[in-house]
């Protein structure tokens, strides 16, 4: 059977508009909500396939997040980060082929799961905050090769790079220009390796054109709450699709694996 150049799921269209909106969000308006993206187009397709269709639309939400954000960002940050997050990327690259599908979902699932319900505890507890810590090459090298892996596999890495970033309670101008740069390193990075695996077959690169004229929409949205909206009943909705899409794929990736 000839492939379809381009995906005409319904259902697809349906996850992947929010999935890219929340793409634009993540870049301009609150880091971390990017995560939403994988889990929500990976109800609808595989998590291989979902990454392939995501990463051009990443790297071209990065020129929007890089332009708005273009005179703050953490170099002392960046140093442990981009080096870190490329062992990831090596490590994913090489690991891609051998990964089981639904443990992908898995893997995702329990990263989804895990992060939004440490934000819910923290929240439930009233945990009070201790001093901010500080940029640290053991700590920041592990989880930004953590955050380098997890981006490669299914474009996911906000999960370990807060538990590195959120801590040291930068500036949230500082944290969006940090993150800018970071991950569109990471993503360009990943552009070479993914065509090498394959992953950029016309099916995908059609589809993620035709996504494209979505991403102003999460940038336009991204900026207004970062400038004007308290964005802390924000967090808890996107924390709580967050927690329910992780659960959902967790079932499917135990499943899978049964």
């Amino acid at each position: 059977m000839d492939q379809l150049p381009l995906i005409a799921d319904p259902l697809f269209y349906l996850v992947a508009i929010p999935a890219v909106i929340s793409i634009g969000i993540a870049k301009a308006g609150i880091g971390g909500t990017g995560g939403l993206a994988t889990p929500l187009m990976a109800l609808a397709v595989s998590v291989p396939q979902a990454a392939a269709i995501l990463l051009p639309i990443l790297c071209i939400a990065d020129f929007f997040a890089i332009w708005a954000y273009r005179k703050t960002w953490h170099k002392k940050n960046l140093m442990i980060m981009i080096p870190a997050a490329t062992i990831g990327i090596i490590v994913g690259t090489l690991g891609f082929k051998y990964l089981d599908p639904a443990a992908i979902k898995l893997i995702i699932g329990v990263i989804a799961v895990a992060f939004a319900l440490a934000r819910f505890l923290d929240y439930v507890r009233k945990k009070e905050l201790g001093p901010p810590t500080q940029p640290a090459i053991v700590k920041g090298g592990f989880w930004c090769a953590m955050c380098g892996f997890t981006s490669f596999v299914a474009h996911s890495g906000a999960p370990p790079l807060n538990v590195y970033m959120i801590p040291q309670r930068l500036d949230k101008t500082m944290y969006m220009g940090t993150l800018a740069i970071f991950y569109t390193y990471v993503n360009y990075a990943k552009i070479g390796p993914y065509w090498w695996l394959g992953q950029f077959h016309l099916t995908n690169l059609s589809t993620s054109l035709v996504l494209l004229p979505i991403v102003p929409i999460g940038i336009w949205l991204g900026l207004l709450i970062h400038r004007k909206v308290d964005d802390v009943l924000f967090y808890r909705i996107i924390i709580t699709l967050l927690f329910l899409t992780g659960v959902k794929l967790c079932y499917d990736g135990i499943t899978g694996l049964i």
